[in-house]
């Protein structure tokens, strides 16, 4: 039990990472506050959920969601955002919280309000045997998935030459403007980006989760969570704090009321363990607030 739980708070831990990587850059190198980041996951996830059942092709939904949610970011970011980079964050968040609300309006017109359910592909339905237990194969696949996507953010970031204007960018981003690097072209490519990761990210959560409106609000918040804990500005401490929290999330909920059950009677560890277990995350934002400010794996400079 304890080995499946972990397993499945690091597959909840890729899935955030997916997230969080994509702000992280957003908010980290263009200093901009994105509250409709979970709204590209959630529009991934219709898009994925979308071509996937009008097809029976996941491949197809894979193929056709990320590439939208990168258009859609791209066009996001050029349309409605362009003219506030330079705008206080107040203002940022005023107006993603309002691209919030025509999403959520967006997909009720378009799919309903009622959920929409994605099938998980048929490759990937059974299981494969890890540490001598059978495992879903389709959570291992996102936990995999996660891996890459954290290697080749690694190989962009650090072994590229938009890795070092992206590094560059998010510490001084005056004189890599001065130097005659586009910063308009460099930021909205790194939006495109974190749109297409939310994207993968709700391509991958809808088979596991019930695709519907306002999906997107409750794991930006963890999102957050993730970024305030590993850094701003740093994948690695994206990547490092998502499977934390995940693990962390998924063992609080599962085993608190057991471990509370030995101590106090079992109505009231009924009844506290679920609370208590959903703020654990928040317990620990608060200590690293508290004993590190800058986050347990800051990006250099910050």
């Amino acid at each position: 039990m304890l080995l499946i739980q972990t397993l499945n708070g690091l597959q909840f831990g890729a899935l955030l990472f997916l997230l969080a990587a994509g702000l992280t850059l957003v908010f980290g190198v263009m200093n901009f506050v994105n509250l409709a980041h979970g709204s590209l996951y959630m529009m991934g996830a219709y898009f994925g959920a979308a071509v996937a059942n009008a097809t029976g092709s996941f491949a197809l939904a894979l193929v056709v969601a990320i590439p939208a949610a990168l258009l859609l970011g791209i066009l996001v970011e050029r349309i409605a955002l362009a003219g506030l980079h330079r705008r206080d964050h107040l203002d940022q968040v005023l107006a993603t919280f309002g691209l919030v609300l025509c999403f959520n309006e967006l997909v009720r017109m378009i799919w309903g309000p009622s959920p929409v359910y994605a099938q998980v592909p048929e490759a990937l339905s059974g299981t494969v045997p890890l540490f001598g237990i059978e495992y879903p194969a389709y959570r291992f696949a996102i936990i995999v998935i996660g891996l890459l996507v954290a290697a080749g953010l690694w190989w962009l970031i650090h072994r590229t030459r938009l890795g070092m204007l992206i590094r560059a960018g998010a510490t001084h981003a005056a004189i890599v403007s001065a130097l005659g690097v586009n910063i308009r072209l460099l930021n909205t490519l790194i939006f495109g980006l974190g749109a297409a990761l939310a994207g993968l990210a709700g391509l991958m959560a809808g088979p596991l989760l019930a695709v519907q409106p306002g999906m997107g609000e409750p794991i930006l918040i963890l999102t957050l969570v993730v970024i305030v804990v590993g850094g701003i500005g740093s994948i690695r401490g994206a990547f490092l704090a998502a499977l934390l929290i995940g693990v962390v999330d998924t063992l609080g909920r599962s085993f608190l009321p057991l471990w509370l059950g030995e101590l106090v009677d079992a109505q009231v560890a009924q009844t506290v363990a679920p609370a208590l277990g959903s703020m654990l995350i928040y317990l620990l934002m608060a200590a690293v607030l508290a004993l590190r400010p800058q986050g347990l794996f800051p990006a250099a400079g910050r």
